[in-house]
């Protein structure tokens, strides 16, 4: 029965944690789209293939994992166990992947008016580098770009969008026995923690979206450093936060007021990742769903639509990651009727 997931089977068998055997998996994949008639027009690190005239579907999916710990027993050996497949990858997102490939083969493209792309993508485990180089280097996107994020076989057409900041705050040292002497880089995060929080509460949580799960505007302190001793008022505290936003307001409200905190506060603001919230309306779906985490489909903006679909059930980053053999098989099926419905 494995031979059934042949093609995620060798896919898993690459060890792709930081795109470590990112050149290996590329080739194997340009290799199976060649034997199908693909032409490859891009090459790097990432790999973009096509086939037929005016393509008007794209399918993109990241090669790259994140890493494993020891618990996982076989994480480059896709493992079947009743009705699992496990593997590390297999959910996040070389299921998707090879779901693409198994529903390409599978095409008569005689029978299409229009053409398609597959891209494959590195580095978005850790920065998204595969997608910001497609968009810096102005590719064009299909109509249609389908995501092959893990979801429960579910279509979402939309995403929270993120801005992500790293700020620093400067202090005086002193010795805790004369702190007047000083200023409290510690003192002056709470203090502007305080505040961001405040204003959060007040002007921003209160309005809703509805097409989100969580349907407003979330914010997180994720990490904060500061000091050197208890006995010494800090010179240096630093803070990483990040916003999950609803929508583009949002983003504009919440860079003015941490501006206008850190200049009150001697704060530095490093903005790591600023990206706009999507909802698409593609009118084959009738329920209109949202993803709850980022993916590559909010970098990629302009008139393509997109979907994010994948397989289920969704283990991403779990120890002993693995998908449903149902979620897989139903998953080649939906991409199969998407490829017809969208370029017949």
């Amino acid at each position: 029965m494995i031979n059934e997931f042949k093609i995620l089977k060798d896919l898993v068998k690459f060890n792709t944690i930081k795109d470590k055997e990112n050149k290996e998996i590329i080739n194997y994949i340009e290799s199976y789209l060649n034997e199908l008639g693909f032409k490859t027009e891009i090459k790097t690190k990432n790999l973009v293939m096509s086939i037929g005239k005016n393509p008007q579907i794209g399918f993109l999916g990241h090669t790259d994992t994140v890493e494993y710990i020891d618990e996982f027993k076989t994480p480059f050996d896709l493992t079947l166990k009743e009705d699992k497949l496990y593997g590390l990858g297999a959910c996040d997102m070389k299921g998707g992947i090879a779901a693409m490939l198994d529903a390409v083969g599978k095409i008569d493209f005689k029978k299409l008016r229009s053409g398609m792309k597959l891209y494959f993508t590195y580095d978005e485990e850790i920065g998204f580098g595969g997608t910001y180089e497609l968009v810096k280097n102005n590719q064009k996107f299909p109509n249609i770009m389908i995501f092959g994020e893990p979801t429960n076989n579910e279509a979402l057409t939309g995403s929270k969008g993120l801005i992500e900041y790293d700020i620093k705050f400067k202090g005086i040292k002193a010795h805790s026995s004369n702190p007047e002497k000083g200023i409290s880089a510690n003192l002056n995060a709470v203090k502007f923690l305080y505040e961001l929080e405040n204003f959060y509460n007040d002007e921003i949580k209160p309005e809703k979206e509805q097409y989100y799960l969580i349907p407003y505007t979330t914010m997180n302190v994720g990490v904060i450093n500061g000091g050197s001793a208890k006995n010494s008022v800090p010179a240096s505290c630093s803070v990483s936060i990040d916003f999950r936003v609803i929508n583009k307001k949002h983003i504009k409200k919440i860079e003015d007021k941490v501006d206008e905190l850190a200049e009150k506060y001697m704060a530095e603001v490093n903005i790591i990742e600023c990206i706009d919230p999507f909802i698409d309306d593609v009118d084959f779906f009738d329920e209109l769903k949202t993803a709850n985490f980022m993916t590559e489909a909010s970098l990629i903006s302009g008139p393509s639509k997109r979907i994010i679909l994948g397989t289920g059930p969704v283990t991403a980053h779990e120890v002993n990651e693995n998908i449903s053999v149902d979620s897989y098989r139903k998953l080649v099926k939906q991409y199969e009727e998407l490829i017809y419905m969208v370029c017949k």
